[in-house]
């Protein structure tokens, strides 16, 4: 577990009312104060929410993408990254970039 991590589990292990300093706990732990502070009144996330929800593409979306191409295999015609980008962008709502 991450020492951040560690130390909002302890701020969350307090009592409801009980005083504590966000600068002590994060010199405890040896975290940064303000991102301590920022994570444990949810302004901030990790970044691997962050990445998640950043991604074009659901997870299930991405699988209908996958069986889309499997079909054009098939069916002998190799897909182009245009016929891929088009479809991503049908299935994504949104436009899908190169990247």
């Amino acid at each position: 577990m991450a020492p951040i991590d560690n130390a909002i589990a302890a701020i969350e292990l307090l009592e409801p009312g009980e005083q504590f300093s966000y600068r002590e706990v994060a010199r405890r732990f040896n975290v940064s104060n303000t991102t301590l502070t920022r994570r444990h009144k949810g302004r901030q996330s990790t970044r691997e929410a962050k990445n998640d929800t950043q991604l074009a593409l659901h997870p299930q979306q991405e699988e209908e993408l996958v069986r889309y191409i499997n079909d054009l295999t098939k069916m002998a015609l190799p897909p182009t990254k245009a016929m891929i980008q088009n479809f991503a962008s049908q299935i994504a709502l949104e436009p899908v970039s190169e990247s």
